[in-house]
C-alpha cells in the first residue's frame, strides 16, 4: 500500500538515491527558467525580460518531483523568480524564503545583447563541439566568458554547499548556470557541461556527497520534463545557447 499522510493525501514522489553510512549528500535540484517571448528573437543573457508562465500543467508537474522542506535560490533576474513563484502557484508548498543569487545569474553577453540570434550564429558560425555562444575563453565584448560564468557559479554553489551540507537546494536559475553547474560536476570540465541541453523549467538533479578526507558529485538526472509526454506543451521548450529557432521551436 502505498505511504499516505494525515491528511490523507498521498505525499509526492521525490526522485531519492542511497546515501552510504558517514556520507554527507548534499542534493541541488536546478529548475531552468521558464520560455522568454518578449526578447524579438534577440540574444538575451542578463537582460532583465519577463517569462511566460501560463502553462500551469508544466509548473504542477514540476513540484510533483521537487522535494519538500528545500532550501530554495534563484538569479537576480525576474524570469527565475516569476518561475519559482508559478511552481507555488500550482500547488507546491511555498518556501518561507527564496535567496536571490547574484552568481547564479546569466552569463553576461555584453554588447551581444540585443542582436538578432540567428544572424549571429550565421555571421560567427561556432566549431562543433563548442554548442555555445563562443569558446568557453572568449568572452563577450564589454561582457563575459563561459569561464567567468563557471567560476563565479562553481563558487556559489561551494559556497551554498557548505552553509546547506546534508539539505536539498532548489535553485531556479538559467540554461548557462546549470551548464555550469554540470560541467563542476563531471569534475570541473566546463566545457563538457556545454555538451547538455537544458529545456525551459526542467530539471537537473546534482548531488554533493562527502565524508572524511573526500568529496565529490553524482548525477541522478539532467534535463528531466515530468510534463513532457504531453505534446501539448511542447511550446514551453525554447533553445538555451548557441541554437536557432525553428518553426517548431520557439526562439
Amino acid at each position: 500500500m502505498p505511504e499516505v499522510e494525515p491528511s490523507g493525501v498521498k505525499p509526492p514522489f521525490v526522485a531519492q538515491h542511497a546515501i552510504p553510512a558517514g556520507v554527507v549528500a548534499t542534493r541541488w535540484w536546478w529548475v531552468r527558467h521558464a520560455p522568454v517571448r518578449e526578447d524579438g528573437g534577440c540574444i538575451y543573457g542578463q537582460s532583465d525580460i519577463g517569462c511566460d508562465t501560463s502553462d500551469r500543467v508544466v509548473f504542477d508537474a514540476v513540484g510533483k518531483v521537487l522535494p519538500r522542506n528545500a532550501v530554495w535560490y534563484a538569479s537576480t533576474l525576474r524570469r527565475t523568480h516569476q518561475t519559482a513563484h508559478a511552481i507555488w502557484d500550482a500547488g507546491f508548498p511555498r518556501p518561507g524564503e527564496l535567496s536571490h543569487e547574484a552568481e547564479l545569474s546569466e552569463q553576461h553577453l555584453g554588447d551581444w545583447q540585443g542582436l538578432n540570434r540567428a544572424e549571429f550564429f550565421a555571421s560567427r558560425p561556432i566549431a562543433v563541439g563548442s554548442y555555445w555562444f563562443a569558446p568557453i575563453d572568449d568572452p563577450a565584448p564589454n561582457g563575459e566568458s563561459f569561464m567567468d560564468l563557471y567560476n563565479r557559479v562553481a563558487h556559489a554553489i561551494q559556497r551554498i554547499t557548505e552553509t546547506h551540507a546534508g539539505r536539498d537546494v532548489i535553485a531556479v536559475a538559467h540554461g548557462g548556470t546549470i551548464k555550469a553547474a554540470i560541467g563542476l560536476a563531471l569534475g570541473g570540465q566546463p566545457e563538457r557541461g556545454l555538451a547538455f541541453t537544458i529545456d525551459n523549467c526542467s530539471i537537473t538533479r546534482l548531488d554533493h556527497l562527502s565524508s572524511a578526507g573526500h568529496s565529490g558529485w553524482r548525477i541522478p538526472m539532467v534535463n528531466q520534463q515530468p510534463w513532457i509526454a504531453d505534446p501539448s506543451h511542447a511550446a514551453m521548450h525554447q533553445p538555451a545557447g548557441a541554437e536557432v529557432g525553428t518553426p517548431d521551436k520557439l526562439a
